[in-house]
């Protein structure tokens, strides 16, 4: 039996994603405020505070790059983020 070498994507492992309940949880374990760590990745207070609370889906632009950055979803960031 020849079996083929496993590929990148397989031997990857999958980053846990966390939920938006479970990153508000890693903020205050952290001992920050949303607004604090917002700040601190120069990220809008309000844009992160929404996507925390589930009003923003975090699909795209800024929304998307706050969501990658607490590991509420996959991905990579937009290009404006990439070369800030």
């Amino acid at each position: 039996i020849i079996r083929a070498l496993p590929t990148k994507e397989m031997t990857m492992k999958k980053k846990k994603l966390r939920t938006r309940a479970e990153a508000r949880e890693w903020l205050q374990a952290q001992g920050l405020t949303a607004a604090a760590w917002a700040r601190a990745n120069n990220f809008p207070v309000r844009v992160v505070q929404e996507l925390l609370r589930d009003r923003a889906k975090g699909n795209y632009g800024v929304a998307h790059d706050i969501a990658v950055a607490l590991g509420i979803k996959e991905g990579e960031p937009t290009d404006e983020r990439r070369t800030a």
